[in-house]
Formats: C-alpha cells, sequence, structure tokens
C-alpha cells in the first residue's frame, strides 16, 4: 500500500509539468495526455524502481517521456521533435501589435532559437522552462552532470551569439532605411 501511496502522490504532483513537457514539444494537448498516460503506465510497471525523492522521481518519469517522445518520433517518421513557436501567429497573422520592440525580441529569439541543435535546444529547455536541476536533466538525458552543464553552457552561449548577430542584422537594416525626408515625404 505505501508504494501505491508514493505513486500516487508522485503523479498528482508530475502529472501537469509532464503534460506542458509534451505540449511544448508541439504535441497537442490531447496527445500529450496520452504520452503521459504511457509514462505513468511504465511507471507504474517499474515501481520499484520509482525514486523516492520527489525531485528524482520527477526527473524519472520526465526521462521516461522523453524516451516515449523520442520512440513516437521515430514511429511516426515525424521531423524535428523540438520547437518553439514564439510570437510567430502574431508576425504572420497581420495584426498591428503596440509592442513592437517585444514583438521584434520575440522574433529575434524565435529565430536564435531555430538556429540551436535539438541538442541545444532540448539542454535549455529542461534547464529553463521545466525547472530541473543540472544533475535531473542530466538523468533524463542519460548522460553525466558534468557533460549536461558542459552542454547547457554551449547552449548558452550558442543562443547569446546567435541573438546578438540578430540584433546586429537588425540595426543594420535599420540604419540603411532611408529617412522618410529622403523619399520626398515631408
Amino acid at each position: 500500500m505505501r508504494e501505491r501511496q508514493r505513486y500516487e502522490e508522485v503523479y498528482q504532483r508530475t502529472y501537469v509539468d509532464l503534460v506542458r513537457f509534451v505540449v511544448r514539444r508541439g504535441h497537442p494537448a490531447d496527445q500529450a495526455e496520452d504520452v503521459v498516460a504511457e509514462a505513468f503506465v511504465v511507471a507504474w510497471q517499474r515501481l520499484k524502481d520509482l525514486p523516492g525523492d520527489l525531485g528524482e522521481a520527477r526527473a524519472w518519469l520526465f526521462g521516461i517521456t522523453r524516451r516515449l517522445l523520442l520512440a513516437k518520433q521515430r514511429a511516426d517518421n515525424r521531423g524535428q521533435a523540438l520547437s518553439v513557436r514564439i510570437a510567430g501567429a502574431a508576425a504572420t497573422d497581420g495584426r498591428t501589435l503596440e509592442h513592437d520592440d517585444l514583438v521584434a525580441t520575440s522574433v529575434d529569439l524565435a529565430q536564435a532559437w531555430t538556429r540551436l541543435s535539438a541538442i541545444h535546444q532540448e539542454a535549455l529547455s529542461l534547464s529553463v522552462w521545466d525547472g530541473l536541476t543540472g544533475a535531473q536533466a542530466a538523468q533524463v538525458l542519460g548522460i553525466s552532470s558534468v557533460a549536461f552543464r558542459i552542454r547547457l553552457s554551449r547552449a548558452r552561449r550558442l543562443l547569446k551569439n546567435h541573438l546578438g548577430s540578430a540584433a546586429e542584422s537588425s540595426a543594420a537594416e535599420s540604419s540603411h532605411m532611408p529617412a522618410s525626408s529622403e523619399k520626398g515625404y515631408v
């Protein structure tokens, strides 16, 4: 009975986070719930392997869920499973937005994000959005903590560099735009 209570506690405290984890990787909410349900079936079948610490159990379930997603991706022969859609709809639907700088930053971030490899995207996602510690994220990925810290450091550096190059190109484009008086407008 003790194992069942522990399982139920982990379920209650982890379910929503796992659904968000799957949705952020581009799956609709109903499919995300199916993947998470499958992860909890695996956890139930491997109940003796479920870590006692809630944080470790959470990381363990993120790892199971991640492996299920990778298996689903291979089975469905889909392209890249990780993607971030920041301001995509707002940038393409023709609406006038009040916060142009925020939109420009979001677009720059989206472009910089797509330039990262899936490995670097995942390191940042696990750390920033999923709130996992370095050790927990390393466990999810099946690598050492040191390897994860190096991967995360590289991902941060690359994202910063990509954001810097996007800002530089935006500044260069705006400096080459003619002023309204140069076009003949008053």
